[in-house]
């Protein structure tokens, strides 16, 4: 999908931007995405990722798709607003 919507609005502002969110169930703490991606991830002090609230930058999006592509435990999404 285009990074544009119809009438040249940008995704964030149709509100369709992607937002990272991680499923705590899943997540086992190991850390590859918050070193992939530590512009919108940290890591709270048990190791669990914390994710910045708000969508993803378009130009971030290809690294927040690189982190949720590296999970190991696939605990990483990147979707749509809910």
């Amino acid at each position: 999908m285009s990074a544009r919507s119809a009438g040249g609005r940008s995704q964030a502002r149709a509100g369709k931007a992607p937002r990272l969110r991680v499923n705590p169930i899943a997540c086992e703490a190991h850390g590859v995405c918050i070193e992939l991606l530590p512009e919108l991830i940290r890591a709270d002090p048990w190791g669990y990722p914390i994710i910045r609230p708000g969508p993803v930058p378009d130009h971030l999006l290809p690294l927040a798709r690189r982190a949720v592509a590296s999970c190991p435990t696939l605990a990483l999404l990147l979707g749509g607003q809910k």
